[in-house]
């Protein structure tokens, strides 16, 4: 395009409030995030109502200091941006809610954009050479998806879970052994200095499906373990069970992105979400890559949580391809990767 497109960005589809400014999809110039975690670390988990609540009282706070801190106003907007699915129903509507208001008021066009898309998307801010076609590994807290990124906004989902998430399973096992809410960024930590071969975890595989993930029975595995050792009164090191457990996740989770990679003849493969941080998995698939030779993507820790840039990183590539959403975008909790409002 002739002319520079600058993106307002909105995302609220969990328990952060965030908003950004992002120029022509690849350069950030604010990012501004609001957690909640210390707020919904005393439940142990997120709370719906109270993340909905709290959505509302900081989202205009958040997107005024996104502008500030981008030193633009709002009338220098090409687009507005929003995350409109997947995620907590309640949570989402507040960010839907303000996007439409504010693209009704100022008249400036409307772009509602998929969460996992986003997640996508983030490797595209740092990584400027990075474009499609890849095998992108998706984990976090609600999905684990191996996915095929044909192009920008065209997506094949080769691989997904068949019942818990890896985010899911981290936080479970993490509360299990006593380390707390958000469990990932836990039992990263205690991984650490913990034996990884200590335990042995079974590592699932799908009959039908060598790309799909099971980490419920994992899961299960690590309770199992915990029972038995204070039923027979045996000491739990619980930094070699976060480090067993975590390197269980870790093999399955390379083992199939690497197969996927090389059956799908592409020499390039990007990580994202939450998980995607994990020092662990990082470190593994680094080094997977480098022995087959495959170029390996990944966004800084900040763009792998839930935020607003990689919204409007992914709004851009759909903006400048024509998309346009109506007043009447809905919040879709259940929204597939694919789906079109």
């Amino acid at each position: 395009m002739d002319k520079d497109v600058y993106i307002l960005a909105i995302e609220s589809s969990c328990d952060e409030t965030a908003a950004a400014v992002v120029k022509n999809g690849r350069e950030v110039l604010s990012n501004v995030i609001y957690s909640q975690i210390a707020l919904h670390t005393e439940y142990g988990g997120v709370v719906p109502e109270i993340a909905s609540r709290k959505h509302i009282e900081k989202i205009n706070q958040v997107i005024l200091q996104a502008l500030a801190e981008a030193g633009m106003e709002l009338q220098d907007m090409t687009a507005i941006a929003v995350t409109y699915g997947p995620g907590l129903v309640g949570a989402l509507l507040v960010g839907v809610s303000a996007a439409k208001a504010i693209s009704f008021a100022s008249k400036i066009p409307l772009v509602g954009v998929h969460h996992i898309e986003g997640h996508i998307s983030a490797n595209f801010i740092e990584n400027k050479d990075l474009e499609p076609p890849f095998v992108c590994l998706v984990v976090s807290g609600g999905h684990s998806h191996l996915v095929v990124v044909k192009d920008y906004g065209e997506y094949e989902i080769i691989g997904r879970t068949r019942d818990d998430a890896a985010g899911e399973a981290f936080d479970k096992v993490a509360r299990a052994i006593g380390l707390g809410y958000p469990g990932g960024p836990k039992i990263d930590k205690a991984a650490r200095t913990g034996n990884a071969d200590a335990i042995h975890f079974p590592r699932a595989k799908v009959g039908d499906s060598e790309y799909d993930f099971s980490f419920s029975g994992l899961k299960s595995a690590v309770l199992n373990y915990l029972n038995s050792c204070q039923m027979k009164g045996e000491e739990i090191v619980m930094e070699d069970v976060a480090a067993s457990f975590q390197k269980a996740v870790v093999d399955v989770l390379v083992e199939h992105s690497i197969t996927a990679v090389k059956k799908y003849g592409y020499r390039k493969f990007a990580i994202a979400g939450g998980v995607a941080s994990n020092s662990g998995l990082r470190e593994a698939l680094e080094a997977a890559c480098g022995k087959e030779k495959i170029a390996f993507y990944h966004p800084s820790p900040i763009y792998c949580t839930d935020n607003a840039a990689m919204i409007g990183t992914a709004a851009y590539y759909e903006y400048i391809k024509g998309v346009r959403h109506g007043f009447d975008l809905n919040a879709v909790p259940n929204l597939k990767l694919g789906e079109r409002a």
